[in-house]
């Protein structure tokens, strides 16, 4: 009999520290898979990014790192010098860069747009064919979201 509670003892010794061991490795596949998801989550898809920022003003405005420092051309200033402006968050008018091709065959306000990646940015690039178009948007990905952190026109 006592041969017995010392194996039964000595199997439940072996027994609940695999069975910890178990739980712990079950808690890590856990946080492994819940670093996957963020990992999924932080891999936004810059042509979805832009088409909401194009439609969805609320959006728009959450996905600018205000006050947003503008490069513009001063008409007061020799050869139009740039000159920097910042725009607050209240002063912002809602900023559409949907594009199709027909853009380039219109009658008036032609122009091409091209987007250019970097490991981590985006250059949106608007180029006027004998208009005077010029406009450079410059995004940076940002905890794994899209923002708008600057622009020259």
């Amino acid at each position: 009999m006592k041969k017995n509670q010392l194996s039964i003892t000595l199997f439940l010794v072996f027994l609940l520290p695999s069975c910890v061991g178990a739980a712990k490795e079950n808690t890590d596949d856990t946080q492994k898979k819940s670093d996957v998801e963020i990992v999924q989550i932080k891999n936004e898809n810059f042509d979805r990014f832009l088409d909401d920022f194009n439609t969805n003003r609320i959006f728009q405005l959450e996905r600018i790192v205000f006050p947003i420092t503008v490069m513009t051309p001063d008409v007061d200033r020799i050869a139009l010098a740039p000159t920097e402006e910042i725009i607050e968050k209240m002063d912002w008018e809602l900023l559409d860069l949907t594009y199709d091709s027909t853009y380039t065959t219109r009658d008036f306000d032609r122009y091409t747009q091209t987007i250019n990646f970097r490991k981590d940015t985006a250059h949106v690039a608007l180029r006027g064919i004998d208009n005077g178009i010029f406009a450079d948007y410059y995004f940076k990905l940002i905890e794994g979201e899209w923002y708008l952190v600057t622009l020259v026109e």
